[in-house]
Parts: C-alpha cells; structure tokens; sequence
C-alpha cells in the first residue's frame, strides 16, 4: 500500500473518501450535505464509533466517527479497528484507491487510522493463483500529518509487511540456513548494523548443546545469527539484547505434535523474525539506541539421531539439563542464546518466543504473558507503552519458588515441569537461570499467529510485539535518565 499526502477536493465525486469524524466539530465546517450531515449526527448520537456510508455514485464517502473523549490508548485501538472494518470493506467493493480526510482530529489519531488500514490490507498470497483486489493507493489530505512522521511510520508499517511475510513462509521455502542469509542480506543494507552468521562447525565449537541437541534430529544445518546496530548517537552504552526463538518448524519431536496441533508451527520462528525486524526498525528510522540480537535457528523433526527424552545435555554456560520432553525445546536454544547474550555484558536482555500452549489457555489470544527478573524499571515502562499501543502485556509471578518444579535427580535441572503445572511461568524460570542481568521474558505463543482473521492483525501471521518494542525503544531513555 503506497500511502502519500496531498490536497483533496470534497466536492468531486470521482472518489472513494474516508472522512473522519472527531469530537468538538463544528458542523458548519463539515461538508456534507443538510440532508447527510442529519443523518450522520444522528448516527454519531446513536454510537460514537458509527461508520456512515454516503452514496455519491459511482463512489462512496465513509464517515467515520469516533470517542476522542474515551483514554487515549482506547480510542487509537478504536480507530486501528474502525480501519479494519472499512479495509474489508473496500475489498468488497474491489476499491483500489482512497482518500483520507476529516474534521476534528489530531495527528495521532490519523496514524492510528492509517496503521490499521495498512496492516489490515496485507495478505500473504505468495503461492495464490487467484488473489484479493486490494487497496493500493492512499492520499491523505495533506494538513492532517506531517511527511516526516508519516514516513517514520511507514518504514515502521513495512517493516511489520516483512515480519508477518517471514512468519508465513512454509518451512520447505524458508529453513534456518535460508532465514540466516536473507536477514544478513537485510542488514547488508543498512547504517551502523552488523551480521555475523553462524553456521554448524561455529555452533559446536562453541558447545551450544541445547541448539545442537534440538538440531540432531533435522536434515539442515543449525545457524546463530548475531545482529548488532551501534548508533553514534546512542544513549545506552551497553546493549539491550534481543533474543528470539528461531523454530522453523516445530514437529514436537520424539515427543511428537498429536492430533491438529502441528498445524501452524512454521510460525514457532516468530521469536527470532520479531527480534530482528524490532532491531531493523530502529534502524531504519535511526533511533539512538544501542541493540544487538541473538538468533538461534534450527527446526524439531524427529528424525535422524534425534535426542530423546531421558537424555542429559551440556549447554553453552556448562548446566546440565535432564530431558523430559523434546516438544520444550524452544527453552533449550533460547538458553544457550541468553547465556551466549549475557557475556556481552547488556544493561538488560529482553526474549520473545511462541514457547508455551500454556500461555495460550491461561490468558487468551490477545495480551502477552510477561515476566521479570532483576528489571523493574525497564519492565514497568514496557508495560505503559504496552498499553498505550495496545499490545499489552499480562505479568505472571516470577518467585524463585518455582524452580522447585524444575530440578531433576540426575542433571542440575529438567527442561520441562512433568506435571504441567505452572507451565508458562516455570518455562520462563528455566530461562532465567541463564541471565545474569536484568532479564525480561515475552511468551508470544497467544499473538504471534491467527487461525482466522483478526481485526488488523488479519489471519496469519499478526506481528503482535513489534509495535510494543518499537514504542519501547521510542521512550528507552526514560529508563536511561532514571
């Protein structure tokens, strides 16, 4: 979708137009009609997030109403999913072009509108033979926003296209050596980032058993991506570190997927495509902020001399880890990248992975499940922007209490509570015990990927947590300054 500014012109009517209706509108200044602005007025009396539709043949005006009364972070949401109704809308109407104009509202209510209309016309239809008349061109009237914040937002909005179109690639198209040359390819191109690919030799050399023991079971090769983007202006000299779950394909195993649940799993590498492309963009719009990202990237087949429940692993810190099940084997790649992050002495390490179903029946498909260790402040401020883009987040307790769940007789400690009790919070306490410094950890499994369509994040796919992030590194410095 090409989104522009321009001068748009009311009275013409060879235009599909969306007007956006705030609060505090004179209706003299409204241009509509006596007829329509009656009809829309008594729309808006009757719900303040109507959509009104104009027939002015051949084309249409949408009115959009809105709350802006309601806390800010609800009426943006509102507006994403106001756009989101009115971009199935346009498909319906097979609308290739549309006008964005209104009365009554302020700049970041229009990029609210604009966000959810983008991220709602995307589609994955790579492999289609037939595909979906969508909207390719957006003007907006020209006063409402100013070109460098809408360009800022852009580069943002593509940046979640690419993510969501890596989520979705079939494995047979994208496996771990693949993904690890397309984000260095990515990185080739821009200012102040750095690649180092790591490829199997490197990966044993430096003895990281969880990657190595996941990977035994697969036809290809295992890969550890490092990214690093070092602004000059940057207001943390340490890092923060990004680790992300690079699961191409999650078969469970030997401890193998029953019934429909291997469906999907080619998006168990949203943790690692969500790391990267948080890293991107900050990037792209050259946000002062020092981040590096730690990328381990294999699939879980079971296949080969694949490890087995029972078995002992030796991983990268030197702890030893008693297999009970290979179907948790997120945590064990994600351990040897914290431990391998912690060395680079970051100020925090922050992790995302689609690591537990139990996440996913405790809390739903639309927040989060968060934990902390030893990082209040950074925490806290996540959860503030978090709410304030709509990508929230649910704390889950993070007591040292339940690393009782996870010590075994035979090693220093299992991958896996066998009696699945407390399953997200005793995953995310297996992970901690490989941070030093502060630590965060995201479980995405609830978000990361829609069955069926939801609002602008579609179907598919939904790239939850990259705004998060992003807005996270926007206001970074008010933890630095604490």
């Amino acid at each position: 979708m090409n989104i522009t500014l321009g001068k748009i012109d009311y009275n013409k009517p060879d235009r599909s137009m969306v007007f956006l209706y705030g609060n505090d509108v004179a209706t003299r200044s409204l241009p509509f009609k006596r007829d329509e602005l009656a009809y829309v007025e008594e729309k808006r009396k009757e719900d303040l997030s109507s959509t009104v539709v104009l027939n002015r043949l051949p084309h249409k005006i949408y009115v959009q109403s809105f709350d802006s009364e309601l806390p800010n972070n609800e009426s943006l949401e509102k507006l994403r999913r106001a756009a989101a109704r009115l971009q199935l809308e346009m498909v319906k109407e097979k609308v290739t072009k549309l006008y964005v104009t209104g009365e009554g509202v302020i700049p970041e209510e229009v990029v609210a509108f604009l966000e959810g209309l983008h991220m709602a016309n995307y589609r994955f239809e790579k492999y289609k033979s037939k595909r979906e008349t969508l909207i390719n061109d957006v003007v907006v009237e020209q006063h409402l926003i100013e070109p460098t914040v809408l360009e800022e937002n852009l580069r943002l909005w593509r940046r979640i296209d690419r993510l969501r179109d890596w989520v979705n690639e079939p494995v047979m198209y994208l496996n771990a050596p693949k993904f690890a040359d397309m984000i260095r390819e990515e990185a080739e191109g821009m200012d102040n980032v750095s690649c180092t690919v790591m490829g199997q030799k490197k990966i044993e050399s430096l003895k990281m058993g969880g990657l190595l023991a996941v990977n035994r079971g697969s036809d290809d090769e295992a890969r550890f991506v490092v990214l690093e983007y070092k602004p000059a202006d940057r207001i943390n000299q340490k890092p923060i570190a990004l680790v992300g779950k690079g699961i191409m394909y999650d078969t469970g195993g030997l401890s193998i997927k029953t019934g429909n649940y291997m469906v999907e799993m080619k998006s168990d590498m949203a943790g690692a495509a969500t790391m990267a492309s948080a890293l991107f963009a900050a990037a792209e719009n050259k946000l002062p902020i020092h981040l590096m990202a730690f990328l381990p990237m294999t699939d879980n087949r079971p296949g080969r001399n694949a490890y087995a429940p029972d078995d002992i692993l030796r991983m990268y810190d030197g702890t030893t880890v008693e297999i009970t099940n290979t179907d948790a084997e997120g945590r064990l790649i994600l351990a040897d990248a914290i431990a391998y992050a912690d060395k680079e002495d970051p100020e925090l390490i922050i992790d995302a992975a689609t690591l537990t179903g139990a996440a996913v029946r405790a809390l739903g498909t639309s927040v989060i499940a968060a934990m902390q260790q030893d990082a209040e402040k950074p925490f806290n401020l996540l959860n503030i922007v978090g709410n304030q883009v709509y990508e929230r987040l649910a704390p889950l307790p993070f007591w040292k209490e339940y690393d009782e769940l996870l010590k075994s007789e035979v090693a220093d400690m299992m991958n896996c509570n066998l009696h699945a009790n407390a399953g997200t919070i005793t995953a995310g306490r297996f992970l901690a015990h490989f941070a030093h410094h502060p630590y965060i950890h995201l479980d995405i499994a609830g978000v990361a990927y829609y069955s069926k369509r939801e609002s602008f994040y579609g179907v598919g796919a939904s790239s939850f947590g990259l705004r998060l992030l992003y807005a996270f590194f926007q206001t970074y410095e008010a933890c630095v300054n604490a």
